[in-house]
């Protein structure tokens, strides 16, 4: 029975292997524990992470907030080796393991080291410069950023059980603002072993990170105006936490990163057989591919040209067919598990409505060969790829969570742009081309859709990122269906977490707010 810790204390919930939800081995199909949140004293744990944590953190300077995050990051990663072998169980390979562990640690440091060179050592900061307000000079405005004396309830998915609670704290920390992880239950042991890992190593102050295992429901009612609801996970349960009474009567401030629909655009000028065809064709492949295509910003829609369309289908699959499909543990695997049997099935369900308008080009979504494991009692899938009527609707409003792409051939440059707006806004899109003029005009139409958009040319095809990777000195998030939300963005999302306030003061006053503690 996985424990939750709460008010610096591991905690058993009071639930049987009966009542509680079980957690299987992605690969095995073997239970690897049980999960529960009955009898766990949540109202408790925000009372300590309002009492104690956050007046801790309020108390500390950015600078000093941001050596916490690295001893936190310096903490995990000196056990970042368990949390690989634990990874498997959820059927990551072992560079999956890599993307959301080290990705964690490198999101602490890097907002550890933006604290320290683009916020003062103080424990607030005044945004300058100053407004005169009157016709002399002694009455000024300028706005006030503090921390706010509430928690911050992280509700995440079960894509990246390390990554995503650690990007959150990162912000919450230099915000001064403690943390309560709801760890998602298909991964709720790797989240568990992170948070085992962070309290054994003692970095934190009391109150500032504590984690519930097993249902979250009850917590809602408990936040309060100061708190924050920092969401990832699926449009519909955004949407129906968006609505909770409680929180549409205190105006709790509520950031979702929602599923979307991402997509990416092959313009006309790139040939195929080319290099930029061939990055194109690269960037398909590895978001299909990597952690088993369960990412949020991974490429669901392809967008060809009607001309290229053959050579885009031919050139994809002939990459997946390279592709092996297994045990995470044994070598040449390129793909594992996806999380359980139920993310599978949910993924046949959605290709196979995708595809009533076209045709599965590669793979097969009920059957798949696998290494060194049980195709049936693990939960693997093929890479799939499927050539759909681009006008259809399907495509552009069912997303298969999963190693799956549609192929959408575009009949001129508008249809394109309208195709891409079909999906109704998403966390980000990759657009492929070396003309200019295009790429600009192109770019009008797709920015309002898009929380951040991968313009991918021969002068940094060589040097990108991937499509697929949030940074943290930029916004992640997106309108419309991705859910609205915004985080990271360096600095301005650790203030997007602070209340600004407006103060309309004299000079002399404005001088010692520079100098003084408002902890």
């Amino acid at each position: 029975m996985l424990q939750s810790y709460l008010q610096d204390t591991w905690v058993t919930p009071t639930a049987t292997h009966a009542t509680a939800d079980a957690v299987r081995d992605a690969v095995t199909g073997e239970t690897v524990c049980h999960v529960s949140s009955e009898g766990l004293d949540i109202a408790g744990a925000f009372g300590y992470a309002r009492r104690d944590g956050a007046p801790a953190l309020r108390g500390l300077t950015f600078h000093q907030r941001a050596s916490l995050l690295d001893a936190t990051a310096a903490a995990v990663r000196d056990r970042r080796e368990e949390l690989y072998a634990l990874s498997a169980r959820a059927g990551a390979t072992p560079t999956d393991a890599r993307y959301d562990v080290d990705g964690g640690i490198r999101v602490l440091r890097d907002y550890a080291d933006r604290a320290r060179a683009e916020l003062p050592d103080a424990s607030h900061l005044v945004e300058g410069p100053a407004e005169r307000l009157g016709r002399g000079q002694d009455f000024l405005g300028v706005h006030l950023v503090s921390p706010s004396p509430g928690l911050m309830l992280q509700v995440n998915a079960f894509n990246f059980p390390v990554w995503a609670p650690l990007e959150k704290l990162a912000q919450a920390v230099l915000a001064g603002m403690p943390s309560v992880v709801k760890a998602a239950t298909p991964t709720a042991y790797l989240t568990e072993h992170l948070v085992r890992t962070v309290s054994e190593a003692g970095v934190l102050p009391a109150g500032a990170l504590q984690m519930i295992v097993g249902s979250v429901r009850p917590a809602l009612d408990l936040l309060r105006e100061q708190d924050v609801l920092s969401f990832t996970g699926s449009a519909a349960t955004a949407a129906t936490l968006r609505t909770h009474p409680e929180l549409v009567a205190r105006s709790v401030r509520f950031n979702a990163e929602a599923d979307s629909v991402n997509a990416i655009v092959l313009a006309p000028d790139v040939p195929p057989g080319s290099p930029l065809f061939a990055a194109f064709v690269r960037e398909v492949v590895t978001e299909m591919t990597v952690k088993a295509g369960q990412k949020c910003t991974a490429i669901r829609r392809v967008l060809v040209p009607r001309e290229h369309e053959g050579a885009a289908l031919d050139a994809i699959a002939s990459e997946l067919a390279g592709v092996i499909i297994g045990n995470p543990a044994s070598e040449g695997v390129g793909m594992g598990a996806v999380v359980s049997l139920e993310q599978r099935a949910d993924v046949r369900r959605a290709v196979r409505t995708i595809a009533r308008s076209g045709r599965i080009v590669h793979g097969d979504p009920d059957k798949v060969r696998v290494v060194d494991a049980d195709p049936e009692r693990g939960a693997f899938l093929d890479t799939i790829l499927v050539s759909a009527d681009p006008d259809a609707a399907a495509p552009h409003e069912v997303e298969p969570f999963g190693p799956a792409a549609t192929v959408l051939a575009y009949r001129g440059t508008p249809h394109a742009m309208d195709l891409l707006a079909r999906g109704r806004g998403s966390l980000a899109a990759s657009v492929v081309s070396d003309d200019l003029a295009w790429t600009t005009g192109f770019l009008r139409s797709a920015a309002p859709w898009h929380g951040r958009l991968h313009l991918l040319d021969s002068t940094n095809m060589t040097q990108t990122t991937g499509h697929g990777s949030p940074l943290p000195a930029l916004r992640h998030g997106g309108p419309g269906r991705a859910g609205g939300g915004s985080e990271m963005a360096g600095i301005r999302g650790i203030l997007d977490l602070m209340q600004r306030t407006a103060l309309q003061v004299s000079p002399r006053l404005l001088e010692s707010l520079g100098t003084t503690s408002l902890s």
